[in-house]
C-alpha cells in the first residue's frame, strides 16, 4: 500500500497531540475540549426516540426535512433578524461539512481563500483539498484579534474568491463589532468576494449583540452562514450542522453532499426541529452559566504571574497571553500538563498569530475550573 503523496507526511495537529497525551494520564483537568459539558436536554432526546418509533428510520430528503429547514429559518429570524427560506438551507453532517461543501462548489484550482488567524485550522486543509490556495491574514491582540481593512486589502489579488470569517471566534473568543463587519462587507463588495461566515457560536455572545453577516447591506447574495447545534444546544454527538446561503449555491452543495454523506441522520434532524423551536430559554440559561465561568477564569488568570487575559466577549474560550513566562505556547502547555495535570491548547495550534497564547475552554464545571486555576497559579509561581 502506498498513501497519496499529500498525506504521506501528515502529522497530528498540536491540539490532537495534547488530546492523545491526556488519554494516557490520570486526573487531568481538561481545559482543552471545545464542547459544552451539559448533556443534551432529555426532552430533545425523547423527540428523537419517538421519531424512531414513529417510523422515521429511512433515508431523509437530501437537503433536509422541510420542517427542520423551516425551524432553522424561524430561529435565525427570531434571534438575528435574518429572513431566509427553506430553499436557502442545507442540513449538513456537523458544522465542519458546510465550508467543505462550499469550497468544493465555489473554488477553481488556484483560487485564493483568505483565512483570518488565529483560526480553526481544519479550514486550511479544506481549502487545500478543494484545490484552492489559503492566504493567511494574521491579527494581533492590540487589534482585538480582528482583521483591519488594511490587512485584508493587502492580500487581495485577482485570484481571491472567498473570505472566511469567524465571529464569535474560536480560539480567541473575539466578537467582531458591527461597525467593523460593515467595513469588511464593503470591502467584500468592492472586490467581489464571497464570504463564508462561521457563526457556530452565535448563541454565546456576552457583550454586545451578534450580527448575522448576510443581514449587512449587500451581503445577502454573497454570504454563506455556517451554523449548527453543537455549541448552542449541546448536541455535539448528534453531528447536526446547517448552511444558510444563496439557493443556487445550496443546490450545488446538496448535489455534492449526495456523493459524500447522502443526507443527515433522520432522528437527529427531528430532534433539531424541536430543539430550535422550544429551547430559547435554555440558551439564555446556559449562556449565563458560561459567562459566570468565563468571568471567574479570566479574573483568576489576570492575577497570575506573567499572564494577562482579555475578558470574554463570546464563545466559551479565553485566550490568555503567556509571553511573559519566556516559554513558547507549546512548551508552556506541555510543561503545564506534565507538572500540574492541567490541559490547555497552545495558541500556535491555531496559526502563527496564536504564538505566545493559550486556548482555555470554560466547558467544565466551576468546581473543576477552580481546581484548574489553583493548579495553574501554583505552576506559575514555581516556574
Amino acid at each position: 500500500m502506498k498513501l497519496a503523496e499529500r498525506y504521506q507526511k501528515a502529522q497530528p495537529s498540536g491540539m490532537v497531540k495534547i488530546f492523545q497525551a491526556i488519554e494516557k494520564m490520570d486526573e487531568v483537568l481538561n481545559l482543552g475540549i471545545g464542547e459544552p459539558d451539559f448533556d443534551t436536554e432529555h426532552d430533545i432526546i425523547d423527540v428523537a426516540a419517538r421519531a424512531a418509533k414513529d417510523g422515521f428510520t429511512h433515508y431523509p430528503p437530501l437537503q433536509g426535512f422541510l420542517d427542520v429547514r423551516e425551524a432553522v429559518c424561524a430561529y435565525w429570524e427570531r434571534h438575528h433578524g435574518l429572513n431566509c427560506s427553506p430553499e436557502e438551507v442545507l442540513m449538513t453532517v456537523g458544522g465542519i461539512q458546510t465550508p467543505n461543501l462550499a469550497m468544493q462548489a465555489l473554488l477553481n484550482p488556484g483560487d485564493e481563500v483568505i483565512l483570518v488567524e488565529p483560526c480553526f485550522t481544519p479550514y486550511f486543509t479544506q481549502v487545500r483539498d478543494s484545490g484552492g490556495a489559503a492566504v493567511s491574514v494574521g491579527t494581533t491582540e492590540e487589534n482585538g484579534f480582528a482583521p483591519t481593512i488594511g490587512d485584508l486589502e493587502r492580500v487581495i489579488t485577482p485570484r481571491t474568491k472567498i473570505l472566511l470569517l469567524n465571529s464569535p471566534c474560536n480560539p480567541t473568543g473575539r466578537v467582531i463589532p458591527r461597525g467593523q463587519l460593515e467595513e469588511i462587507a464593503a470591502l467584500a463588495a468592492k472586490h467581489d468576494l464571497f464570504v463564508l461566515s462561521d457563526e457556530i457560536y452565535e448563541a454565546l455572545v456576552y457583550k454586545g449583540k451578534h450580527t448575522a453577516f448576510p443581514t449587512l447591506p449587500g451581503m445577502r447574495e454573497r454570504t454563506l452562514i455556517m451554523g449548527g447545534m453543537s455549541k448552542s444546544h449541546c448536541m455535539t454527538g448528534w453531528r447536526v450542522g446547517y448552511a444558510i446561503g444563496p439557493a443556487e449555491l445550496i443546490r450545488v452543495m446538496t448535489m455534492i453532499a449526495t456523493s459524500r454523506t447522502y443526507g443527515l441522520n433522520t432522528l437527529a434532524q427531528k430532534a433539531t426541529s424541536y430543539a430550535l423551536t422550544n429551547h430559547d430559554e435554555k440558551l439564555i440559561e446556559r449562556k449565563n452559566i458560561f459567562a459566570e465561568r468565563m468571568d471567574y477564569v479570566s479574573g483568576r488568570l489576570n492575577k497570575m504571574k506573567n499572564v494577562t487575559c482579555a475578558f470574554a466577549e463570546g464563545a466559551f474560550y479565553l485566550f490568555p497571553n503567556v509571553k511573559g513566562t519566556g516559554l513558547t505556547s507549546e512548551a508552556f502547555v506541555w510543561k503545564l500538563l506534565e507538572e500540574s495535570h492541567v490541559a490547555a491548547i497552545p495558541g500556535s495550534a491555531f496559526g502563527p498569530s496564536g504564538e505566545g497564547y493559550l486556548r482555555i475552554a470554560c466547558t467544565q464545571s466551576m468546581e473543576i475550573l477552580i481546581q484548574a486555576m489553583d493548579r495553574m497559579e501554583t505552576f506559575l509561581k514555581n516556574l
